[in-house]
């Protein structure tokens, strides 16, 4: 008989099993579960070396899977980077950076974020730009925004990229300019991606930045109750960053990867010949099991390709655009697939998610049901595109972090048609209709964290974490707190393809678990986003500690 490693006693046990919702304890051998319910009977034995663990009657969840993430990014806020809030004012900004730039020694940027996207509305000025360089005292500074598809940088980071008064705009971006022609130091889309470039060749050691960088991230994760996640866009730097981790010993999540089909925002390899790369680092730990594809941009700056124009702004109406055509995305798709790759495709807008689902109506006719899609984020959906989620098998990627009424929605509401924010993130819709709703963060976009509870709890009441009245967003189509559990466990990791290892309590999974402090079924819904994780379990072995 096996000698357990670990006995688990006395929880509330919420599996995710609907054969077996819960549980009152389980036990652990070579880092899975070998029991799961009543433990009389077991097939382990406690040996010597058995801890056993009395939880007191605290509720346990599986460990936490999130399918839109980015670590790199995520982990050098937290490890290098000047931390900003999205609810930041610009003149909170400004003195940050100001203190931020007396700290640093002589040549270094100030790089940080996040913007919020109501501050990026009104800062595509010289006057803000001249406030920026007064407060960073000449430094080259590069500051993110909420959507992280948009930059806000000094003048000496526009040297630093090259951009003088005729240079021209970058294929899918601009460098915003005010009446007069001159640069405002905003960078939207493509364009942001030079500033990225300019920052990362100041770097002395950007290989033990990445390192420290992805462990931080990962040690953020586990103190969240994340114990696998799908980083949404991976490039090499990252994936030797990983393997490096995951050869120390310090890699505690599994991560599947998605690299790049074509440069977006990140700068270096991608397509076929990423794909090749990244298979030289597979391992148990890391997955490079899908591609990324960036069809459009995103609402506030009229990026999202949308099937109704934007609101007139003197201009010519415009509707967005995708940035492949139909038989581009076709191409780029069947060579994700037959590489063995899954997609996640990018497609904030209505018109952007149906190119991507005519795109794969294709593929399944050509290669049937095996490959994996996912499109990131659903948040404008035509109701006649609802359906073909479930029929074409496609995952609705979707991040409740950045839809509860707040700063990145007041945004959208100003660029967006009528109508369209009241019909934004249709989940109860896509689940009527079979569709597999898989929840991701995508830190750190909106959020300083990749905190799960927040989301978990706007997922189900459309509104600010903690309100029981007043603004919702969309609120018919609040998901039930089963329904929203799912969506943060087994369903991305079922969306990522972790679904036989991860997601759920079950035997012969991996023991990947948390604790928590309270019973999620015992609160009321708008205390979820207290919740704290006490303890945090990956493989069976206590990765993150309360205590």
């Amino acid at each position: 008989m096996t000698v357990a490693d670990l006995v688990v006693r006395n929880a509330a046990v919420y599996t995710g099993d609907p054969k077996q919702p819960w549980a009152e304890g389980f036990t652990v051998a070579h880092g899975c579960f070998r029991a799961v319910g009543s433990l009389a009977g077991a097939p382990v034995q406690i040996g010597p070396g058995t801890r056993v663990v009395d939880a007191g009657g605290r509720m346990i969840l599986p460990g936490l899977c999130d399918v839109h993430i980015h670590l790199g990014i995520g982990g050098a806020q937290q490890a290098w980077e000047l931390l900003l809030g999205p609810d930041h004012t610009a003149e909170d900004i400004y003195a940050a950076v100001a203190g931020r730039a007396r700290q640093l020694p002589p040549g270094e940027w100030v790089v940080g974020g996040i913007v919020g996207s109501t501050v990026m509305d009104d800062i595509a000025t010289p006057h803000a730009l001249a406030r920026l360089d007064a407060a960073a005292g000449g430094r080259p500074v590069l500051l993110r925004d909420d959507s992280m598809h948009n930059r806000w940088v000094s003048s000496a980071t526009l040297a630093a990229i090259g951009i003088g008064p005729q240079t021209p705009d970058p294929d899918g971006g601009s460098y915003v300019r005010d009446a007069a022609g001159r640069a405002t130091g905003v960078l939207r889309e493509q364009a942001s991606r030079h500033a990225e470039a300019a920052f990362a060749r100041s770097l002395a050691d950007p290989a033990e930045r990445d390192r420290i960088s992805l462990r931080a991230a990962a040690a953020l994760c586990n103190r969240s109750g994340i114990t696998a996640v799908q980083e949404a866009a991976t490039m090499e730097p990252a994936l030797r960053a990983l393997a490096r981790l995951e050869r120390d010993g310090d890699l505690t999540l599994r991560v599947v990867t998605s690299t790049p089909m074509r440069e977006f925002l990140e700068s270096g390899t991608t397509g076929a010949e990423l794909i090749a790369f990244s298979e030289g680092y597979r391992s148990p730990l890391v997955r490079p099991d899908f591609v990324k594809v960036v069809l459009d941009g995103v609402p506030m700056t009229r990026t999202s390709a949308l099937l109704t124009p934007y609101p007139s702004t003197g201009c010519a109406h415009h509707s967005g655009e995708c940035l492949y055509t139909p038989a581009e995305l076709v191409e780029t798709l069947e060579s994700a697939v037959t590489a063995g790759r899954g997609a996640k495709i990018h497609a904030t807008g209505d018109a952007a998610v149906r190119r991507a689902l005519d795109a794969i109506a294709v593929l399944r006719y050509r290669y049937g049901s095996g490959p994996r899609f996912q499109i990131a984020h659903t948040e404008h959906v035509h109701p006649s595109d609802i359906a073909r989620f479930a029929d074409l098998g496609v995952v609705a990627d979707a991040s409740p972090f950045i839809w509860y009424p707040g700063i990145m929605q007041d945004s959208n509401g100003k660029q967006l048609p009528a109508g369209y924010q009241d019909a934004a993130w249709p989940l109860a819709d896509l689940l009527g209709g079979g569709a597999v709703v898989a929840a991701g963060s995508d830190w750190p976009c909106a959020l300083p964290t990749p905190d799960p509870w927040t989301g978990l709890e706007t997922m189900i009441t459309r509104r600010a974490p903690g309100s029981r009245t007043g603004r919702a967003l969309n609120p018919a189509q609040g998901l039930s707190l089963s329904q929203a559990l799912r969506a943060f466990t087994l369903a991305p990791a079922t969306a990522m393809g972790l679904g036989g290892v991860a997601g759920s309590i079950e035997v012969g999974k991996h023991a990947d678990f948390v604790v928590l402090d309270r019973n999620l079924f015992e609160i009321e819904v708008t205390e979820i986003h207290e919740t704290r994780v006490l303890a945090t379990y990956f493989q069976g072995r206590e990765v993150f500690s309360a205590e």
